[in-house]
């Protein structure tokens, strides 16, 4: 069983610019966020992030949490709309999909996986990229688990982060 957790930040810690990480990212961390995307049996993401972020294909089974009944990704034959907890959707995912669970999600999902001790795994990119917005302390969120590995091609410093 392994859930792990994958996020982009930029120098200043910002998640987003112009409300996706689009503006945060680049080719070095696209490139290990597909490569990751391929070694796991189904991603979760929250309602907020299947709406700002391109989720129109996905190489496996995409879970969305939200509230709301409307598909923000209809147009991905693999994904499922849930009305459930994050922990009781991991929970789900493993039975239904298999234990390699990736989480794709916005900051408010991540902490709270995070504050129930139920990320394994967490990858932080972190690029150049200036003046984003919701900016956050990713190094405390760094701090929670035991071995912390960096590595770097160019100047995107890469981080995993495990017990």
């Amino acid at each position: 069983m392994t859930v792990a957790a994958s996020l982009v930040v930029g120098l200043s810690g910002s998640t987003t610019k112009a409300h996706t990480s689009a503006g945060i990212s680049n080719a070095d961390d696209r490139s290990a966020f597909l490569a990751r995307r391929r070694l796991v049996d189904v991603i979760i993401i929250g309602g907020n992030t299947a709406r700002r972020e391109p989720y129109a294909t996905t190489p496996v089974a995409l879970v969305v949490l939200s509230r709301s009944p409307e598909n923000p990704v209809a147009t991905n034959p693999l994904a499922h709309i849930w009305n459930c907890s994050p922990a009781q959707a991991i929970e789900r995912a493993r039975i239904e999909f298999g234990p390699k669970i990736l989480i794709e999600a916005g900051v408010g999902l991540l902490n709270e996986l995070l504050a129930q001790k139920l990320v394994d795994e967490l990858y932080v990119t972190q690029t150049q990229a200036r003046d984003g917005d919701n900016a956050l302390d990713w190094m405390s969120m760094l701090a929670q688990f035991q071995v912390v590995e960096k590595s770097a091609v160019g100047e995107t410093n890469f981080f995993h982060a495990h017990n």
